[in-house]
């Protein structure tokens, strides 16, 4: 096992969250390879089952670069695995966390910016500008469209100050603002946690920022095995749409959200490309079964039953995944 290098003091209390599906690979290039991982950053990697050989693969990272890694032995979803390794990390002392991906990378300067941030109002959760390899932008900021029953990007907060969200790639948040929140609902197992999460930040006296000056590298489906998007990515992204509409909208949006139920799944579908089109059954199949558990949901909430309850915090032992692509 390396020494670790010694820390920046603006960076003091401040640990690194990763949630692991397979991606040893990106997190040796895009964490242990930069000058955040050579920072002295504590790093919690939360593993999810995928093969022996990996975790294996993970387990060598983590020994040569002093890593902690949580390892699950069930999929919760990513947002439990983020709350399992931010647990582990407040175990250990820390009380900021960046929440990274393992696809994306930011300077360790970029990091003690929005670290400041957060010391001097704990009740932020901050983003930086997040772009792909090239440059271009990625993520600037986004917006919930209520009267369309979708999301939409947006050049920062300010525009959208009600309705924003900010993407789970690279997000840095106090402990307190954690507290306030509860951490990510777990309900939603991957997609539209992120945006729930901001939902109830701002619910919970929190704001939202967007750091235009700091920049956090995103290689956009890095955790992908393959090319175009996955049943999973259909089936959740359809669910949890409804979901978040069940939490947090009125009845009148709920019901709006449910009879736009089908152009958004089409929209989600073809996200993928019309190549996959060619075989239809998996990417329509796990599209048509999203879209019925969310207005199964719905239906639930629009009678007046309660919609299924927050489910507890992953602990070690848990589970956890990885997330695809593209902002919702």
């Amino acid at each position: 096992m390396s020494t670790a290098p010694q820390m920046r003091p603006d960076l003091a209390g401040t640990a690194v969250v990763v949630v692991n599906y397979g991606s040893s690979h990106l997190l040796a290039e895009n964490l242990a390879g930069t000058d955040l991982g050579a920072s002295g950053v504590p790093v919690v990697v939360v593993d999810n089952v995928t093969t022996p050989d990996e975790r294996v693969r993970l387990r060598a990272l983590a020994g040569t670069h002093g890593w902690t890694v949580v390892e699950m032995d069930r999929n919760v979803g990513f947002g439990a695995g983020m709350n399992a390794g931010v647990a582990r990390a407040r175990d250990a002392g820390h009380d900021v966390f960046l929440l990274l991906n393992p696809d994306a990378s930011i300077p360790v300067a970029g990091l003690a910016t929005l670290v400041d941030d957060v010391r001097r109002e704990p009740l932020t959760l901050v983003t930086p500008t997040i772009t792909h390899p090239d440059g271009s932008p990625w993520f600037r900021g986004a917006w919930v469209d209520v009267p369309h029953g979708r999301t939409r990007l947006s050049e920062g907060v300010a525009d959208h100050p009600d309705d924003a969200w900010l993407a789970g790639t690279c997000l840095v948040v106090h402990a307190d603002l954690w507290d306030a929140v509860g951490g990510f609902d777990d309900d939603y197992f991957l997609y539209w946690e992120d945006i729930d999460l901001s939902w109830r930040c701002r619910t919970a006296g929190g704001r939202l920022a967007v750091r235009s000056d700091v920049r956090a590298v995103h290689s956009v489906g890095g955790t992908q095995a393959a090319t175009g998007k996955s049943p999973t990515y259909y089936y959740w992204n359809t669910r949890n749409r409804l979901l978040f509409a069940a939490q947090h909208l009125s009845r009148r949006d709920l019901l709006r959200w449910s009879v736009r139920t089908i152009p958004y799944a089409r929209a989600v579908l073809l996200r993928g490309g019309r190549r996959q089109l060619l075989h239809p059954v998996a990417p329509v199949g796990a599209v048509v079964r999203g879209s019925l558990a969310g207005l199964a949901i719905a239906v639930r909430a629009l009678a007046g039953r309660p919609v299924r309850p927050r489910t507890s915090r992953a602990a070690p032992g848990s589970a956890a995944t990885a997330r695809e692509g593209a902002p919702q």
